[in-house]
């Protein structure tokens, strides 16, 4: 098995999340008392989230890095960035540590591809909604991103960091969520994309209108094949 690093803390909410569903993935494929070889470097996300709030994006990659280079002393062969938001500055980590990262863009928009799917909502802060590291990914797979109006925008990056991150389910926030997705079924769109890690939090992705993927859910998925890869090429060659 292969060890992975983890960069988390962004939120601990949503690392916890990650940490579980790699484990039974783990456990799951292994059997008895397997579970995942790993490392985490969990972040302090006030400090963390004030510089994304500023835009102070070489601060954010150096946080990053520096975690990067702890998992990569740690034997870490590998890197999981535990945040959609995150992966604004996963080619910068990636070139200076020269490790691969795992691409939560990747593994979604593989999914939605995979299951027939080419006009989705992307939901999460509005850097994930607005700029282009994350949408490019969707995009150049054929998938038509639908917007949303500014206010909708506004309004869940609002539940993102001040609730969600911090670990408040809010009841009413909930309702909105629900709201929004009925909303964008009307607009014929086919599925919503949780982008941002912790959505599915607030979001039941069984019992909406729409089909919902939750990234945290297939990204962890893909770390779990990424880590039992050679495992699998050494047993169909035996």
């Amino acid at each position: 098995m292969k060890k992975l690093g983890i960069v988390g803390g962004t939120s601990w909410t949503s690392t916890a999340l990650y940490y579980e569903q790699i484990n039974r993935g783990i456990a799951k494929r292994l059997g008895g008392l397997h579970s995942a070889v790993l490392s985490i470097e969990s972040l302090d996300l006030a400090p963390f989230a004030t510089m994304q709030q500023a835009s102070d994006w070489a601060g954010v990659a150096k946080t990053c890095i520096d975690a990067a280079q702890h998992l990569k002393a740690s034997g870490a062969e590998g890197l999981l960035l535990a945040s959609n938001t995150m992966h604004k500055v996963a080619e910068e980590i990636a070139d200076t540590v020269k490790l691969p990262i795992l691409h939560i863009g990747d593994a979604t928009a593989d999914k939605v591809v995979a299951d027939g799917r080419s006009r989705v909502a992307l939901l999460g802060t509005r850097f994930v909604q607005s700029e282009p590291f994350l949408r490019t990914r969707y995009e150049r797979r054929g998938i038509q991103l639908v917007d949303l109006n500014p206010l909708w925008k506004a309004e869940v990056d609002r539940i993102i960091f001040e609730e969600l991150a911090a670990g408040r389910v809010v009841r009413d926030s909930q309702r909105k969520l629900k709201t929004l997705i009925t909303e964008l079924a009307k607009q014929k769109v086919q599925a919503v994309v949780l982008g941002c890690t912790e959505l599915a939090l607030a979001v039941d992705t069984r019992a909406n209108v729409l089909p919902v993927y939750d990234t945290t859910a297939i990204h962890a998925r893909m770390a779990v094949e990424w880590m039992l890869e050679e495992q699998e090429e050494a047993r169909a060659a035996a």
